[in-house]
């Protein structure tokens, strides 16, 4: 009899789920809902797991976690692991990392420098190379990125996360903004990180999980002060309105949903990047459709 009791008790214990995500103030806005128990997630339990998108992109080689942010630049590294949500994905429209150094430079003249980069899997980088593909990456942690262009251990820098909104304030100079640039050549928002799922788990439950982030970012969005007021803790040097604009920057209607010219921009990067020689081929996307 105890031992049936004990089975049952296992039985209905929920199954974990383990949700990989950076620990960033638009990251914490989106997972809000879900991170503070607002979403009903019956029979699941989701287990948040924070860390860098570079240490994401590589412990996605290993399918350390069932659902992770990854970079769109990591993905065919990924593709036979993970298959990319239709949601939880950020895209910069006419916005995007920037370059930035401490004195006035031409975009030409990036040409040969030591860049500050946050990893050689990121979009970010991907971007980079694109523009530019002749340069010296120096790859350093996001966050040290700022100090390390203001004390000239590199001649340039690319910031990702909040780094690109304060960067004016610290006396360092735009050399160029990828958002833009992509947008003038693909006329196309710049993909930069999306959520994936292990392929292993089967399609419905990664359909399960990406209903779950969709309706994480929804409630976000329809609640936006509360959301925003979570998120705080996690926005590194920003006050308030600050952070409320880097939120709006990358969780906004492309979270939601790709849609079709979404799904245009990944696949227009990646086709890019392999046909550059910077990423595996061949140039197939494959996301799991709703």
């Amino acid at each position: 009899m105890a031992a049936r009791q004990v089975a049952s008790k296992t039985e209905k214990e929920p199954r974990e789920i383990k949700l990989a995500h950076s620990p960033d103030s638009d990251d914490a806005f989106m997972f809000y809902a879900l991170a503070t128990h607002k979403l009903p997630t019956p029979g699941y339990k989701y287990t948040h797991i924070l860390s860098d998108i570079q240490s994401l992109n590589e412990a996605a080689l290993a399918e350390t976690y069932d659902v992770t942010a990854v970079s769109f630049a990591a993905y065919p590294s990924l593709r036979d692991k993970y298959i990319l949500l239709d949601c939880g994905a950020s895209f910069g429209e006419g916005y995007g990392p920037i370059v930035v150094s401490t004195k006035s430079m031409r975009p030409q003249d990036l040409k040969g420098k030591r860049v500050g980069v946050p990893g050689l899997k990121t979009s970010a980088y991907l971007s980079l190379k694109l523009y530019q593909p002749d340069f010296e990456a120096v790859v350093m942690p996001f966050d040290k990125i700022i100090e390390a262009v203001k004390n000239e251990v590199v001649e340039a820098g690319l910031l990702i996360h909040e780094g690109q909104l304060f960067f004016p304030q610290l006396g360092l100079h735009k050399v160029v903004d990828l958002g833009i640039w992509w947008q003038e050549l693909t006329n196309l928002p710049l993909p930069l990180g999306g959520n994936a799922v292990r392929r292993a788990l089967g399609p419905d439950m990664g359909r399960l999980i990406s209903k779950t982030i969709r309706d994480s970012v929804s409630y976000g969005l329809e609640h936006r002060e509360e959301a925003l007021n979570y998120a705080m803790q996690f926005a590194r040097e920003m006050d308030t309105e600050l952070a409320d604009k880097f939120v709006g920057m990358y969780v906004n209607k492309w979270t939601l949903g790709y849609g079709e010219k979404g799904k245009r921009a990944v696949r227009e990067l990646i086709e890019r990047g392999t046909t550059a020689g910077l990423l595996p081929g061949p140039a197939k996307v494959e996301f799991l459709e709703a």
